[in-house]
C-alpha cells in the first residue's frame, strides 16, 4: 500500500521481528516473575537474608492502595538489532528498533483498601497504557460501569503495515466507531461487555483463565521447591539509598526443574498455560543469567533482566528488560468520551476486518 512520510520512516513491523522479541521478551519477563513470587524460599544463610529482604520489599508493595507496574526496555536501538539478529532484508529495521527500545507498557490500579487484602468490588479504577516514542499508542481505563480506550490508529497502522480505515467511510450512525479511528475515547458499557464475552466475570478457573487459591498453593509449592535448588541470591550493596539484590541461576536448569514440577499440575491449570516441549528446553541457553532486584526505602522499586546474556555470541552489548514499580497514574474515567456498542468494535464491523483494531 503507499505509504505516509511517517509510514515510510517507521515501516511494517514484520512477523520475524515480533516473534523475536516477544519469544525472549515473555521468557525473562517469567523468569522475573518467578524470581520475585519465591525468593524468600531459597535455603542458605545468604540467600535467606537476601530473599527475605526481597518478599517483605514486595510485600510493602501490596500495602499501598495505589499502585503501578512499567515494563520496558532500556536499550540502544543497535544493541536491540543486534540481539534479534538477522542480516540484510531479515535485519530488524533501524527504525522499529528505535521505537521498540523506546516502548513500555504501563499498568495501573487503585482500590480502596491495601492491594494485598483487596477483593474484586474494592477496586476503584484500572488502567493500561501502551508508549512508544513520541506519544501513547493505546491506552484502556476500567472505571464504574464503562471500558474506556482510545488507539492512535496511525501509528499503529504505520507499525504494522495494515491499512487505514477512514471516519468518512464509514455508514451513518456509527459516529462512536468514527471517533475511535481518530484516535479520541471511546467507552462500552461493562454489562454489554460481560454478556457478549464468555468468561467475563466468571470466578471459575478454567473459564476465566484465574488459579483458584488452591491451586495457587501447589503451584507456589512446586516453585519454592525450584527457587531454593537452583537459585543463589547475594547482595550488590547500596548506593543512594537503594539496595541492589542479585538473584543468579542456570536458564536452562531453572526452566527445566520448573516444569517438572509444574508437570503433575498441569490439568488444573487453565487452558492456554502452554507447557514448552522436551526439545525447547533442551534447546534453552545453559548459561547463567542474573535478575537485579532493586529495594527503596523498603519497598521493591525495581526488577531488571538483562536479555542479551541468552543470546549465543552477543558480547558487550546489553538489553536490560525493566519491570518498574510506583504509583498509579491517572486512570479516572475520560471526560468527554463516546459511548459505541460492542457489535461496531473488531469483530463486528467489515470496515475493521484486517485493521490494527481487530488484532490489537
Amino acid at each position: 500500500m503507499p505509504q505516509t512520510a511517517a509510514g515510510s520512516l517507521i515501516g511494517p513491523l514484520r512477523e520475524s521481528d515480533i516473534s523475536a522479541i516477544r519469544t525472549t521478551t515473555l521468557t525473562a519477563a517469567g523468569c522475573a516473575a518467578l524470581l520475585l513470587a519465591t525468593a524468600s524460599a531459597c535455603g542458605t544463610v545468604e540467600n535467606l537474608t537476601a530473599g527475605q529482604k526481597i518478599d517483605r520489599a514486595a510485600d510493602r508493595l501490596g500495602e499501598q492502595k495505589s499502585l503501578s507496574f512499567e515494563l520496558g526496555l532500556d536499550a540502544k536501538p543497535g544493541a536491540l538489532m543486534g540481539l534479534a539478529g538477522g542480516q540484510g532484508d531479515e535485519a530488524m529495521p533501524p527504525a522499529i528498533a528505535k521505537t521498540v527500545a523506546g516502548a513500555h507498557v504501563t499498568v495501573s490500579v487503585r482500590s480502596k483498601k491495601p492491594l494485598s487484602e483487596s477483593g474484586e468490588k474494592d477496586f476503584v479504577g484500572m488502567g493500561v497504557k501502551v508508549s512508544v516514542p513520541g506519544g501513547t499508542l493505546a491506552e484502556y481505563r476500567l472505571a464504574g460501569d464503562f471500558v474506556y480506550f482510545r488507539l492512535d490508529m496511525q501509528k499503529t497502522s504505520e507499525l504494522m503495515g495494515f491499512p487505514l480505515p477512514s471516519p468518512k467511510d464509514l455508514p451513518k450512525g456509527e459516529e462512536g466507531l468514527a471517533k475511535a479511528l481518530e484516535g479520541e475515547w471511546v467507552k462500552v458499557d461493562l454489562s454489554d461487555a460481560r454478556r457478549n464475552t464468555p468468561g467475563l466475570g466468571s470466578h471459575d478457573s478454567k473459564g476465566s483463565g484465574r488459579l483458584d487459591e488452591k491451586t495457587q498453593r501447589k503451584v507456589l509449592k512446586a516453585l519454592h521447591g525450584v527457587i531454593a535448588d537452583d537459585v543463589t541470591l547475594r547482595s550488590a550493596g547500596t548506593e543512594d539509598g537503594t539496595e541492589r539484590i542479585v538473584a543468579k541461576a542456570s536458564f536452562r536448569e531453572l526452566l527445566t526443574d520448573l516444569f517438572d514440577k509444574l508437570g503433575p499440575l498441569k490439568d488444573e491449570l487453565p487452558p492456554g498455560a502452554g507447557f514448552p516441549t522436551a526439545k525447547d528446553l533442551k534447546d534453552a541457553p545453559a548459561k547463567k543469567v542474573a535478575v537485579d532486584f532493586s529495594i527503596t526505602n523498603g519497598t521493591l522499586s525495581k526488577i531488571s533482566f538483562d536479555l542479551a546474556a541468552l543470546a549465543d555470541g552477543k558480547k558487550g552489548a546489553k538489553v536490560p528488560l525493566v519491570l518498574k514499580f510506583g504509583k498509579a497514574g491517572d486512570i479516572s474515567a475520560p471526560s468527554g468520551a463516546t459511548e459505541v456498542p460492542l457489535g461496531e468494535l473488531a469483530g463486528g464491523n467489515p470496515f475493521l476486518s484486517g485493521a490494527p483494531m481487530g488484532g490489537f
